[in-house]
């Protein structure tokens, strides 16, 4: 460890000598895994888990969450996981190659909407009272859902400080109009999908950021190992090959990308990072990649279990 990471360290010793976290592994009851010195996987659901948080005690929240919720409702992740689909759309095999699933989320009735935006809603609100002033969310969404989600967390009282964009072409979009493909050949129903939206919101800061950076340690972005800010176009392609294999999840991030975004969540380097929706355990081994603390959550048994596995691996990846 530097002389300047300890210089760091102490100055912050009241609040940064990783007692949030062995507050955190006193939380729950429910099951848990110790991924790490630096890592723990509950398996809870986030709202509740995040009630037993007490105020001020994340630094940041880094998570790709159910887009659609209702593709995540025990029926139809039954159905994806039998092949069927249901709300999930089975893309055919290309040259041997097998494509991820895909939520359909034209499918969303005005009902599941409104329970999109009341989910997300009182994640927000959940957010605003365990982050500590000047700690950040960065949250995935897609084109079709940003602007409800991203509502919900202004709305609750955060910042919204901008948007990652994550150049990226999927499946998505794109199809000719069902059952008349021949009929009308030059017609789309809609754009193909390239780009993924990641909104970036900040619980609001006490005082001047440099006030906020000395007491809580949150407040900024911390930029790249070279010295550059992040940017907020970052080209990354889908999730393949040996990282695909170690955590076989539908929705699964890059670790080039995650830990991108990871890293910037913690200004200083400190503090601890929440995953609500931790899935394949993507975003803890992010963060224990670039050194930090972490904790996840997810009230998926199979994808609990797929992430505890994982963690290791993923952690280990170099790109």
């Amino acid at each position: 460890m530097s002389i300047d990471t300890l210089a760091r360290l102490a100055r912050f010793a009241p609040r940064f000598r990783g007692s949030e976290l062995e507050l955190i592994r006193d939380l729950s009851a429910q099951q848990r895994h110790h991924l790490s010195d630096r890592a723990i996987y509950f398996l809870d659901d986030a709202i509740c888990w995040l009630d037993t948080v007490p105020d001020d005690s994340l630094h940041a929240i880094v998570t790709d969450p159910p887009y659609g919720v209702l593709e995540y409702e025990e029926k139809n992740h039954d159905k994806l996981r039998a092949g069927r689909g249901g709300v999930w759309r089975i893309p055919p095999s290309f040259d041997g190659a097998k494509r991820r699933p895909l939520p359909r989320f034209t499918v969303l009735s005005r009902e599941d909407l409104l329970a999109l935006q009341a989910f997300f809603s009182a994640l927000a609100d959940c957010a605003l009272r365990v982050l500590v002033p000047g700690g950040h969310v960065f949250i995935a969404s897609n084109p079709l859902l940003s602007s409800l989600t991203f509502h919900a967390f202004q709305n609750a009282g955060f910042e919204k400080r901008g948007e990652i964009i994550r150049l990226v072409q999927t499946l998505r979009g794109g199809y000719k109009p069902k059952g008349a493909e021949g009929e009308f050949p030059e017609i789309s129903v809609m754009p193909r999908s390239c780009w993924e939206p990641w909104g970036i919101f900040r619980k609001p800061i006490e005082g001047t950021v440099a006030q906020n950076l000395r007491r809580w340690g949150t407040g900024g972005l911390r930029r790249l190992p070279g010295g550059e800010p992040l940017k907020d176009v970052i080209p990354c392609s889908p999730t393949r090959g040996r990282e695909k294999e170690i955590a076989p999840h539908p929705s699964l991030k890059p670790q080039r990308f995650l830990r991108q975004i990871v890293r910037a969540s913690l200004p200083l380097g400190i503090g601890l990072i929440y995953d609500p929706f931790a899935g394949s355990g993507s975003t803890l081994a992010a963060a224990a990649a670039v050194g930090y603390r972490s904790v996840g959550t997810d009230r998926d048994v199979q994808y609990f279990d797929m992430g505890s596995k994982a963690f290791a691996s993923l952690v280990a990846l170099r790109f």
